[in-house]
């Protein structure tokens, strides 16, 4: 210690610099300079050595002793005095009581109350902005501090505290001036009770918002803590990285919204449809021999599940036994509930709140997305930023060492792949072989078309020239076939695509996943079509007598469990036993997670569920359902059977492809299914809430008639809808204004 104090204290002392300010990074000009305004304002107070003297130490009966007598400090200990951040050096409690009765002399002559935000910074003085005082006698000092507690009165409750708060005094000398102030303030003015009623109804109110305060909080932590899968969200990134990451943040979202529509759809259909039933037209099957939980047939067709079981008359009406709703008036009926018109305007309003959902999702991600992607110096703030300070358990920390460490991966990844560009013959080679592989995957398409085609074809005409020999549950297995080679194609064409890409050999794999997810969404999408032309065309007519809606409502039930069960499969057999091969033939070699594939199962469900709305309003229950036991199965298979990624890639924008991909090919797909099923096809004459008309779209017109007839007052309600909701343009402008948001959200 003495040599680094005799090292300190060697300075030369020739070093001054009149033309510029000294810098605070030259220790030496600081201390010359500190130590020449002690030395100036010494000799201005005549007293130099009473500036660094201690405070004079209370006595028991609360004065004061006298103080002790002048010590001179070296030039060496006034530096070393200079360079500690002491927040009274050179100051006594007398100057410091002197300066603050200063200043509030100064707070009261204001006409108007100062912001705390304009106030100086009094709770760490300098005194290059003060000038030192000497040290007063006890009785100079006790007058000071009583016309401190004096100018403390007059100021409001809030300025005094910020005032208090501010001293550099004791917590004890605080106290006491804080307690004279309001006991003289109290006989001072103890005739007006009132202002004693209106501070202490400010104290409660303070007391009131902190309490709140501390409960909101506690409220919001308490409620990010209960967010679903959160811990294991925090594993998977820490182990397997973004990019993995992004399947189960999909599958949440996907969660987040089949949640959403079951809001709209339980209350307002299935639970009206379940307090009033109605009356039986159909035999009930009472055996049940499990196949129905495949098929969705048997004990299932008449039920809620399905559109057929729905009335088409209004409900809790005197005459509800009818099937015609036009024997009954409006004015007979009690708290009328319109079926067929909830019916129509509940998938409508389901439809239009997902839309907004998924416009708002999108636009947030791609402004998260692209703002992360083009942060620059995300390698500096990945190592110093990243780091939580808050966590305290070791499992957190060691989670959220593996979560830096892989995204350092990452970036260095990344970093590495943008400094070794190919060359120009490796691009040429690459763009034929690319091209070679387009067209190998664009033929694989179109001939897994063709071959759903020409089944569904067979399929349907079997089912028209089918005999009555065959047995009940025959005929219902049979029903399985279309969908068991639907997902049978599903399940084997991605590895065909898998296969191909290894010959491509992308450098990127961001570019590998994007032209996988591309591959296998041109598949499935054109299947889906195929599918929706053979239900809408040739079931529709082949079944006008029956049921159609109902069929079509089993179909994607059936396509929905069969597509659950192939993913099974899949984990069982492309995961744990490849696993468990791949361990013998190599050691430490295990399958990777394919996103891409993972991700357009998850888009094809989600695709069925709004295609089945409008003919199964139960059928999001059973995709979530099927999310949640597919976030469980997936987990436990990537944590047991698969390895990170062997090129770590930062999955910054996989997020924001995801949600546009489920937005425009699926959600856009299934919202023109149903627009044409409800202004174009004609309805079951047999079964469902619009029976009796010539196409759903007309239960709001003949409802809108018949409340025109019964109050022709509101005829402003028959212009909303005649030029709102039959006219296309302003469809059409809602349409416009959502893509905007999205391309400007996109841009900001």
């Amino acid at each position: 210690m003495s040599r680094s104090l005799s090292f300190i204290l060697s300075i030369p002392e020739g070093r001054e610099s009149l033309s510029q300010d000294p810098s605070p990074y030259d220790e030496n000009i600081v201390h010359d300079s500190f130590h020449q305004l002690i030395q100036e304002q010494s000799q201005w107070a005549e007293a130099g050595a009473l500036e660094l003297q201690e405070w004079p130490p209370r006595d028991k009966g609360g004065g004061f002793q006298s103080p002790r007598a002048p010590q001179e400090y070296s030039s060496a200990t006034l530096r070393i005095l200079a360079n500690m951040p002491s927040r009274t050096i050179g100051r006594s409690r007398g100057a410091i009581i002197s300066q603050y009765y200063n200043q509030t002399i100064k707070w009261r002559r204001k006409n108007s109350r100062p912001l705390l935000m304009d106030m100086s910074r009094s709770s760490r003085p300098s005194i290059r902005q003060y000038n030192l005082e000497m040290d007063m006698s006890p009785r100079e000092e006790e007058e000071k501090r009583s016309l401190l507690v004096k100018e403390l009165q007059g100021l409001a409750v809030t300025q005094r505290n910020h005032m208090l708060r501010g001293m550099p005094l004791s917590l004890a000398e605080k106290r006491c001036l804080r307690q004279d102030s309001c006991i003289q303030r109290g006989r001072e003015r103890h005739h007006q009770d009132r202002q004693t009623q209106v501070y202490c109804c400010s104290r409660l109110k303070f007391h009131c918002i902190i309490a709140f305060r501390s409960l909101w909080y506690g409220l919001l932590s308490g409620l990010h803590a209960l967010k679903p899968w959160r811990y294991s969200l925090k594993q998977i990134s820490g182990q397997f990285g973004s990019s993995v990451l992004s399947y189960f943040l999909f599958l949440k979202t996907l969660v987040s919204f089949n949640i959403l529509l079951l809001l709209l759809l339980l209350p307002f259909i299935v639970a009206m449809q379940v307090a009033f039933p109605p009356t039986s037209e159909f035999p009930v099957s009472q055996s049940f021999t499990g196949l129905e939980l495949f098929t969705g047939g048997g004990r299932f067709t008449h039920t809620v599940m399905y559109y057929g079981y729905y009335s088409n008359f209004t409900l809790n009406q005197p005459c509800s036994s009818h099937q015609n709703s036009d024997l009954c008036s409006l004015k007979d009926v009690y708290l009328p509930y319109n079926m067929p018109l909830a019916y129509l305007f509940t998938v409508g309003i389901s439809f239009f709140t997902t839309c907004i959902t998924l416009v708002y999702s999108m636009s947030h991600s791609f402004g998260k997305s692209y703002q992360v992607g083009s942060t620059l110096g995300v390698h500096a703030i990945t190592v110093f930023c990243s780091w939580d300070f808050g966590v305290t358990q070791k499992w957190a920390a060691r989670l959220q060492h593996d979560n830096i460490r892989t995204q350092l991966k990452e970036l260095l990844a990344e970093w590495q792949l943008k400094q070794h560009p190919r060359s120009v013959c490796g691009r040429l080679r690459q763009m034929a072989v690319l091209l070679l592989v387009w067209l190998l995957s664009l033929g694989s398409v179109l001939g897994c078309a063709m071959a759903v085609y020409s089944f569904s074809e067979f399929m349907h005409e079997n089912h028209e020239n089918r005999t009555q020999t065959i047995s009940e549950k025959l005929q219902e297995a049979r029903l399985l076939a279309l969908p068991l080679i639907v997902c049978i194609i599903n399940l084997l064409v991605p590895y065909l695509y898998n296969i191909l890409a290894s010959w491509e050999q992308h450098e990127s794999p961001v570019l590998e996943v994007y032209v996988a997810i591309c591959r296998n969404l041109i598949l499935k999408m054109v299947i889906l079509g195929l599918l929706c032309y053979h239900w809408m065309g040739r079931k529709v007519r082949s079944l006008e007598d029956k049921c159609w809606e109902t069929f079509v409502g089993q179909e994607l039930y059936r396509f929905m469990v069969m597509d659950f069960i192939f993913t099974l499969v899949d984990t069982l057999f492309g995961e744990l036993v490849w696993r468990l091969i791949a361990e013998k033939l190599r050691r430490d070699r295990k399958p990777e997670f394919d996103v891409a594939r993972n991700v357009l199962e998850l888009i094809y469900g989600q695709t069925l569920t709004w295609l089945g709305v409008l003919f199964s309003p139960l059928l999001p229950a059973i995709q979530l359902l099927k999310l949640l036991l597919l976030f469980y199965i997936k987990k436990i298979s990537l944590m047991a059977n698969c390895q990170a990624p062997r090129k770590p890639w930062r999955a910054s924008h996989m997020t924001t492809i995801f949600i546009t991909l489920l937005c425009f090919p699926s959600f856009l797909g299934a919202a023109i299914f149903l627009s044409y099923a409800i202004w174009h096809v004609r309805p079951s004459r047999t079964c469902g809430p619009f029976r009796t008309l010539d196409t759903i779209y007309k239960a709001s017109k003949v409802w809108i008639h018949r409340l025109e007839e019964a109050n022709p007052s509101i005829t402003w309600f028959t212009w909303i809808h005649q030029y709102l909701v039959e006219n296309t343009f302003f469809i059409f402008l809602i349409s416009t204004v959502l893509l905007s948001q999205i391309v400007l959200s996109s841009h900001l």
